[in-house]
């Protein structure tokens, strides 16, 4: 099993995002996924950047792929895009059929992103036939799709690698309107791109004062860390190739907890809250591992 490190969802300055992934490449992570997946209107880093900070990445040793957004509402989205996945070198994240149509076009490879929702063996076959080499496990699903998938996969053909969020938050939905301009009294053209001042979202409780979500920008996050680091041997006894964690400010220090777990076979202890998604049940739930 590898570790990757899924894309970033806040938005950080742009100093600050350079320096992390210059951590990044001195860190255990085998793949990189970078690039704005949430709002097109946060450009401190343009195009240019991103792939800078992906020859970097890919001059440490490390597998870098280049992220889609998951929410695509303009033309001027559509346009830069297609520069995306001609960019020549990285292969893409796919986090919207948009990027798919695109990746198939122009005999892209490409991951599935969990932003597609791919929940059955047909449509993993469709996807595969038109590029995709990699599936991440939509973030409500666990052990039984993927033993599900298997039992119909057709014989002789070769399954898409298989990832799945071990670590962080889970991306749960992304809206037209900007969650975090409304809580900073701003509309959503003149937000002054205020989700800045938030860098790692803004924390939602229920009424009981129970930690609920996250909002950040036009995406939603839950609250609950996914932590499947106690279940880390069953996830390769499931043929998980790949274990993501998402980024966050604390996250090198999950990331050497991973990469040592795996080196010796064993699983972590419980950091996180929730896990009930691999376990088939609410995902913001936390199930005893057997």
């Amino acid at each position: 099993m590898r570790i990757s490190l899924g894309p970033l969802h806040y938005f950080w300055p742009r100093e600050h995002v350079y320096r992390f992934y210059e951590e990044i490449a001195a860190s255990p992570v085998d793949v990189v996924y970078l690039g704005e997946t949430v709002c097109s209107k946060r450009r401190a880093l343009r195009r240019h950047d991103w792939l800078e900070i992906a020859n970097q990445l890919q001059q440490a040793g490390k597998e870098v792929l280049l992220s889609s957004l998951a929410l695509i509402e303009a033309e001027s989205e559509l346009a830069s895009l297609r520069r995306l996945v001609e960019n020549g070198s990285f292969h893409i994240e796919a986090n919207d059929m948009a990027a798919v149509h695109h990746c198939a076009t122009l005999n892209v490879p490409f991951v599935a992103g969990h932003g597609l929702s791919l929940y059955n063996h047909e449509a993993l076959q469709h996807l595969q036939d038109l590029g995709m080499y990699r599936w991440v496990l939509p973030i409500d699903q666990g052990a039984d799709l993927i033993q599900q998938i298997r039992r119909y996969w057709p014989e002789g053909r070769p399954l898409p690698e298989i990832e799945v969020l071990a670590y962080g938050r889970p991306a749960l939905s992304w809206s037209a309107r900007c969650f975090s301009a409304r809580a900073h009294q701003r509309s959503k053209d003149d937000c002054q791109i205020c989700c800045e001042q938030d860098p790692e979202g803004i924390a939602l409780t229920t009424r009981e004062g129970q930690a609920f979500l996250r909002i950040n920008g036009i995406q939603i996050l839950g609250e609950g860390l996914v932590d499947l680091g106690p279940e880390l041997n069953e996830l390769q006894h499931n043929g998980i190739n790949l274990a993501r964690l998402s980024p966050q400010t604390d996250i090198h220090v999950h990331i050497h907890a991973w990469s040592e777990a795996i080196r010796t076979q064993q699983n972590l202890p419980r950091t996180g809250s929730s896990n009930g998604a691999w376990h088939g049940q609410a995902g913001m739930h936390w199930v005893e591992p057997a």
